[in-house]
């Protein structure tokens, strides 16, 4: 092989490195970050039920959060599988 060939040989395998590298490591922040901010905030749950047509009670909103960080969490480990 000539020298022009391996140094494009090695280049593409160092791009390749990088990208799956990136990807792996984009995610992993990005999952971090929807741990510590999730998308949905009580706020956000009250205004949903009332335009649903419910009378949001502390409880449910409660309720509704606790479920919703149980699915997370469930998520999470199956990601981790």
């Amino acid at each position: 092989m000539s020298a022009t060939a391996v140094t494009i040989l090695v280049g593409a395998i160092c791009l390749l490195a990088g990208v799956v590298g990136g990807f792996f490591l984009a995610r992993r922040n990005f999952m971090n970050y929807m741990e510590k901010n999730p998308q949905i905030n009580e706020d956000m749950v009250m205004s949903m039920m009332s335009q649903m047509g419910q009378k949001p009670s502390r409880k449910k909103i409660n309720q509704v959060m606790s479920n919703m960080q149980k699915a997370q969490k469930q998520a999470q480990k199956q990601m981790k599988k």
